[in-house]
């Protein structure tokens, strides 16, 4: 069942959503937004392009923006869908188990077989990686390849080793904490530092997004019930079962997702290969949008999803 996004409009004002999410009139390429409901969710999903279908997964605690300078790169040779995850952004789940990495596979099933929809290729950033993974080691999609922008795909270390503790894990848990976050949110300076540590520097537009996302006591408590619930030692173990072609790339800046980590997984995965991009951060693909989409078609050129290829122009080589 698909409803307009008119539908769904909210306040401008940070902290102003309701349940229906943190989607407001002037969010980003709103006129490519559906809303879809499958069993356990009420999505939110931005369509736009036409040819082979590509997936695009955001991470944790982010939403559908985080692609909004991708969209139209990409949607003159690729059909985009590009979800929310569930309780991120505009999509509702009210049960908060969906939000662990087999909950997040079987929902996304859900919602391609809803569309009638087989990604031939996806892209995951940080955690949207790591659900790309797994839902090929399941078989749930037969997708020919696989871009990882900074996946985190092994037990974390960097930044992400505090923000993933057990503490921090058992912090998550508690009813308070995402009130009290998204409360601390709204201070001045705050969210500019929590960008900051990431590596990346976004622009205004990037940065007031992501305020508004993170004084949003809903959406903050589906981002910290994906960090209690995300378990990666399962996943690392897998790896060098998955058969799908891998592309790891790396910001050399990202602070989130030690750099390194992309070798190591790469030694773990035949044929997996590392693209490094120079400068960038942790959300590479929102600093620099051209130099991933340049990535993206060139491994869909390359793995049979487009004809032809486009010259890659990676900066910094394939190494970060």
């Amino acid at each position: 069942m698909a409803e307009p996004a008119s539908h769904w409009t909210l306040p401008r004002e940070c902290g102003a959503a309701d349940a229906s999410g943190v989607l407001a009139r002037d969010w980003p390429r709103r006129e490519h937004s559906r809303f879809l409901v499958t069993p356990r969710v009420r999505w939110h999903v931005q369509m736009a392009g036409e040819g082979p279908t590509v997936l695009l997964l955001h991470g944790t605690g982010s939403s559908s923006h985080s692609w909004r300078a991708l969209t139209p790169l990409l949607a003159p040779r690729l059909r985009i869908i590009a979800p929310d995850l569930p309780g991120h952004g505009a999509s509702l789940v009210a049960d908060h188990t969906q939000l662990s990495l087999p909950g997040m596979v079987d929902n996304l099933r859900e919602l391609l077989d809803m569309l009638d929809a087989e990604p031939a290729l996806v892209v995951g950033h940080s955690a949207g990686a790591a659900i790309a993974v797994q839902m090929a080691l399941s078989g749930r999609w037969t997708a020919r390849g696989i871009v990882s922008v900074n996946g985190a795909l092994l037990p974390f270390g960097g930044v992400a080793a505090h923000v993933f503790s057990p503490a921090a894990k058992l912090l998550a848990r508690s009813a308070w904490a995402a009130r009290a976050f998204a409360w601390r949110a709204r201070q001045p300076g705050v969210v500019d530092r929590l960008l900051a540590s990431t590596g990346s520097r976004l622009d205004a537009e990037g940065a007031a997004l992501y305020a508004r996302l993170a004084c949003d006591p809903r959406h903050v408590a589906a981002a910290l019930g994906m960090m209690a619930q995300w378990d990666l030692d399962a996943l690392a173990r897998a790896l060098p079962r998955l058969a799908t072609p891998l592309d790891l790339v790396v910001g050399s800046r990202d602070a989130m997702v030690p750099p390194e980590q992309a070798e190591r997984v790469a030694a773990r995965i035949t044929g997996a290969r590392v693209t490094g991009l120079i400068g960038l951060g942790h959300l590479a693909h929102e600093e620099d949008p051209a130099a991933v989409t340049r990535i993206i078609e060139r491994d869909a050129a390359a793995w049979g999803v487009l004809a032809g290829g486009v010259p890659p122009r990676i900066v910094g080589g394939q190494r970060p």
